[in-house]
């Protein structure tokens, strides 16, 4: 029966059999792309130590990935000079679409270094689609500095055959660019908000007792997934699923930062605040109190 309202559903919705979704979802199956990507995700990991430059990088002090807003550098400047490219005009209007692709290729440098470390601490599926968003980026960076060369030797119309050129390899790779961000929800924040899911006030979790020292456990509250951490009177409490990619946190490594207790998945500081990449949206936390009987309470931290 459900495959039977599978196929006619299909049949009500048609595509063209070349759909640009059905390039991009079978480029997630690419399994020829997986030796590539892992080999150069491990060179960008290697090369990109936990720190202040790697979260920089991925937009940790800014709260959100940082590479999304610096694709606009680029493609504005780009599509401005294009328009520059086809209305009649003259000599001015030359040197100001030559000083927007130039302008474009100098946001090209931030924008690709962002989305190197952003596509690294991807999935595999994603960073199979991401792999040929790169390819197509940078086939539109080569071809606009080929552009930009050719203007700058007074070769006019071959510089501006080879602008559309990069804007066509651009608009592709943004492309799948945007089927990474709104279909593969790569970047997105994968912890669920969890305030709105309950009522306001404190609610019974469990009994101290039935918390390991020191050592990360699951619970639900309802159908809420939860991360509980004991560590001697103190119970603390977040939302399980990872920001960055929706992993379990309770399976995570702890560490130790400066002074704080964090969970590597990848590192969250006991309130939710994030120590590092590539995780940057806060991870929700709760408060919690142990009563009398030894009935572990929480709430929402808000």
């Amino acid at each position: 029966m459900n495959r039977k309202a599978s196929k006619i559903f299909r049949r009500s919705v048609p595509r063209p059999r070349a759909h640009p979704v059905d390039l991009a979802e079978g480029l997630e199956h690419a399994r020829r792309l997986d030796r590539p990507a892992q080999a150069i995700a491990g060179l960008v990991r290697r090369g990109l130590r936990p720190g202040a430059v790697k979260d920089a990088l991925h937009g940790v002090p800014a709260g959100h990935p940082a590479h999304p807003p610096l694709t606009d550098i680029p493609l504005g400047c780009w599509v401005s000079a294009a328009i520059l490219d086809v209305v009649p005009g003259h000599q001015g209007t030359e040197r100001a679409a030559q000083t927007l692709v130039a302008a474009g290729l100098a946001g090209a440098l931030p924008t690709t270094l962002t989305g190197l470390a952003d596509w690294s601490a991807l999935h595999r599926e994603q960073q199979r689609v991401g792999l040929v968003h790169a390819l197509g980026t940078m086939t539109a960076s080569g071809l606009y500095a080929a552009s930009l060369l050719a203007r700058s030797r007074g070769r006019t119309a071959g510089g501006k055959a080879l602008g559309f050129a990069g804007l066509t390899a651009l608009l592709a790779g943004g492309y799948l660019g945007g089927h990474l961000a709104f279909r593969q929800a790569a970047g997105a924040n994968h912890a669920e908000s969890v305030i709105h899911l309950m009522p306001l006030g404190w609610h019974d979790l469990c009994t101290v007792d039935d918390l390991p020292e020191s050592w990360p456990v699951h619970r639900r509250l309802g159908y809420i997934s939860l991360f509980v951490l004991r560590q001697g009177d103190d119970v603390h409490v977040l939302a399980d699923g990872c920001a960055h990619l929706g992993g379990p946190l309770h399976q995570g490594r702890l560490v130790t930062e400066g002074d704080e207790t964090c969970v590597i998945c990848p590192w969250h500081v006991r309130d939710g605040t994030v120590v590092h990449g590539p995780a940057t949206g806060r991870q929700p936390a709760f408060e919690s109190r142990v009563c009398d009987d030894g009935t572990v309470q929480v709430r929402p931290a808000g």
